[in-house]
């Protein structure tokens, strides 16, 4: 039997902690008998002191163990249970295309996804924008879906990883959420609660990512990746750019569609198309179904080209309620703004640099992402028709449309959009993929 106190005393003197006092500090979390001044001490040590990677692990494990751990045996899969993790983005809706591309090569995708955080948008609000898609089902449902389609992408249910959800709910109002330990922990206790085979992490690098500096990027993927496989699930990781919107598309109803267009092959962003295939080929590999990255990507491709990773998002669509002829006719269902203008480059040049970030807030600001939990998304507003670095513009070439809800919420986008694009005579040339790292 440890003190609680005692637990704290040790971290806040930098003394390294065994696997059985974290394990026993987060059953106090999850049973209620830790309180939030102690979950704030032993964050605000954390933070000052750092964890070893042993602590690290220990700690993912035991909020991973908290709940619930999803277990698939019973469906008798006939390939591996893999998924994917993003650390957040403008127009990122990587994860619509790549679940159904994997799905229709062999592999299980049941993604647990979060809600827009900040200027980055959430998976499961672009979904909600689906005529009735449920992002709660049952567990039965979730795992029917995930059978049947070989993909379902879902919110977070209350018994995964419920730990996490006090200790994050603590280190939001006490200024300690931005620590590697506690970051590492909290993004994996609830992947590897959804019962993994394996793991790729999509970490963002620029202007539009979660961490501000390369450095901290690759040193949150390399925490990942050594923490997952130490708790026992196949992890790998991509540093991936995020200097730009990443697809052509930044908005709930717009990501959709876009995201629709690609799997139909009627439009692919071709930044967008290089992320997928690179985070799918990873998944392929280390799930076993193909030799390589050269063949996964191969395997991925076709998936595309032959209406199969298509036929697989409609699938889930129409499993977890949504419109069974969604991908033919989404305009009858998918909602659009009332106001719906291009926005011009204010003279003549080349996009050198976007403002991802304060793009990813003007989205916000048209009602489309929200400021404080309780406010309703606007499905419909965003910006489309992204032009990327490097594209010439002048006074008469559209920088994006701009879906808006009123007249006045468009001309306050309009002008932060500007704001937020450099236009020069050069831009410099920056990698998709920046490093791959695996264990």
């Amino acid at each position: 039997m440890f003190l609680i106190q005692e637990i704290i005393r040790k971290k806040r003197d930098g003394e390294t902690l065994s696997a059985e006092e974290i394990q026993f500090f987060i059953q106090g979390v999850a049973n209620n008998t830790v309180s939030e001044g102690q979950i704030a001490a032993f964050a605000m040590a954390v933070y000052f002191r750092e964890m070893t990677m042993p602590e690290r692990i220990a700690l993912t494990c035991a909020m991973r163990d908290s709940g619930m751990v999803l277990d698939w045996t019973s469906m008798q899969f006939d390939g591996p249970v893999v998924d994917k993790h993003s650390t957040g983005g403008v127009g990122d809706l990587t994860s619509l295309v790549l679940g159904p591309m994997v799905a229709a090569c062999g592999g299980y995708v049941p993604m647990i996804s979060g809600r827009g955080l900040g200027h980055t948008g959430g998976t499961l609000d672009k979904l909600e924008s689906i005529p009735g898609y449920n992002i709660t089902p049952t567990n039965d449902l979730f795992a029917q879906v995930t059978k049947q389609a070989g993909v379902a992408i879902i919110g977070q249910t209350g018994n995964l990883a419920p730990a996490d959800k006090r200790v994050y709910a603590t280190r939001d109002i006490t200024a300690t959420v931005d620590n590697l330990s506690l970051i590492t922990s909290s993004i994996l206790s609830k992947k590897l609660a959804a019962g993994l085979d394996a793991l790729v992490m999509d970490v963002k690098v620029g202007s539009g990512a979660f961490m501000p500096t390369y450095e901290l990027s690759e040193e949150l993927a390399e925490s990942i990746v050594t923490v997952a496989n130490g708790a026992g699930t196949r992890t790998s990781a991509l540093l991936t750019d995020m200097n730009q919107v990443l697809a052509s598309s930044a908005g709930n109803a717009l990501e959709i569609r876009e995201s629709i267009r690609f799997l139909t092959g009627e439009y692919r962003n071709s930044r967008l198309l290089e992320v997928t295939l690179a985070l799918g080929a990873e998944m392929l590999v280390l799930g076993g179904l193909a030799q390589d990255i050269t063949s996964a990507t191969a395997k991925l491709q076709q998936a595309l080209d032959d209406g199969s990773a298509a036929e697989r998002f409609e699938r889930m669509v129409a499993g977890l309620g949504g419109p069974v002829d969604l991908v033919e006719n989404m305009n009858r269902y998918l909602p659009a703004a009332n106001v719906i203008k291009p926005v011009f480059a204010p003279h003549s040049g080349v996009i050198s640099s976007m403002d991802t970030r304060a793009i990813g807030m003007a989205v916000v600001g048209l009602g489309g992402g929200r400021r404080v939990a309780e406010d309703v998304i606007d499905y419909s507003v965003g910006m489309d028709q992204f032009l990327a670095l490097g594209d010439s513009v002048d006074t008469q070439t559209p920088i994006a449309m701009l879906h808006a809800k009123n007249e006045q919420d468009w001309k306050v986008a309009a002008e932060q959009l500007i704001k937020a694009i450099n236009i020069s005579d050069s831009a410099p040339s920056l990698p998709m993929i920046y490093r791959s790292l695996r264990a």
